[in-house]
């Protein structure tokens, strides 16, 4: 089987070390195996994208001497893709209306009954408040938020949830059914001002470039039991998964956007090279083929 992976920033501020580990790891991986390494560019947040952050990936990727197959894909311009799953799963009875603000999930989930608040990989386990609030016949309803309705959507689910990880924790990793009922709740699939959600768009843009591995970091671990779902539920093929660790800095905090200090283009600036980098993050020299 073709090798391929992708590196799949969001055009919202710089990149820094950590995604520049990210990037070469995935790209250093296509390499070896002779496969093909992809940018997509994960701009469904239209607020927060910015085309100068968008060419400034492109060109920081460049000058670490990253190449990848053209074209890129834009998740801005795939949202027919996204509204069609929805639409599969809106069929089917998986999906309900949710009009809660963030307040209401926070009040609900403090309230003496619920216990102690649990947080997934979206924030707070949502608890359930319009789960039999709305009808779910009809047309999918547009600007709304829409959750994925997870003790019926596992229920639907009839074969293993299972995927291979070649990570951090390599190995068959099974994804439990009660699990994701406590710890990740009913999930947001559209957001009403974006028309689809994270997990969504990763699932059917991995299907839909047919991509073998999943490179990234050991944060978005948790997220990978809910992108397994969603491949069962939408019929897409489960990738491997490489959860690789991070870059933290002197304090042992996660690089973020906001560390400018750590962007790649203050080490530019600084009269770093691309060598340089490879060796800050801990990386073998580059591979490159003859």
């Amino acid at each position: 089987m073709t090798y391929i992976t992708r590196f799949a920033p969001s055009p919202t501020g710089p990149l820094h070390l950590g995604h520049a580990y990210s990037a070469l790891l995935a790209f250093d991986r296509a390499q070896a195996r002779d496969g093909t390494f992809l940018l997509r560019i994960e701009d469904i947040d239209q607020s927060r994208a910015r085309q100068s952050w968008e060419t400034q990936i492109h060109g920081d990727l460049h000058w670490l001497g990253l190449t990848w197959a053209e074209p890129v894909l834009r998740q801005s311009d795939n949202m027919e893709k996204y509204a069609q799953a929805l639409d599969q799963l809106w069929a089917e009875g998986l999906l309900y209306r949710c009009d809660c603000t963030r307040r209401d999930i926070a009040a609900a989930t403090r309230a003496p009954q619920e216990g102690a608040p649990l947080h997934g990989p979206d924030g707070l386990v949502y608890p359930g408040t319009c789960r039999i609030r709305h009808p779910r016949k009809g047309p999918r309803p547009q600007a709304h938020t829409l959750r994925l309705d997870m003790e019926r959507a596992l229920a639907t689910i009839q074969d293993p949830l299972i995927y291979n990880e070649t990570g951090m924790a390599a190995g068959q990793v099974n994804v439990s059914r009660s699990d994701p009922l406590r710890s990740i709740g009913d999930i947001v699939l559209a957001r009403r001002d974006m028309g689809t959600s994270y997990h969504l768009s990763v699932a059917v843009d991995d299907s839909d470039q047919n991509i073998s591995e999943v490179v990234r970091g050991a944060d978005l671990a948790e997220a990978t039991g809910i992108h397994v779902i969603l491949q069962k539920l939408l019929n897409l093929q489960t990738p491997t998964y490489h959860h690789h660790r991070l870059i933290r800095d002197a304090a042992g905090k996660r690089l973020a956007k906001r560390d400018d200090a750590r962007a790649i283009t203050a080490y530019q600036a600084e009269g770093y090279s691309a060598a340089d980098i490879r060796q800050m993050v801990g990386l073998s020299p580059a591979i490159l083929r003859p």
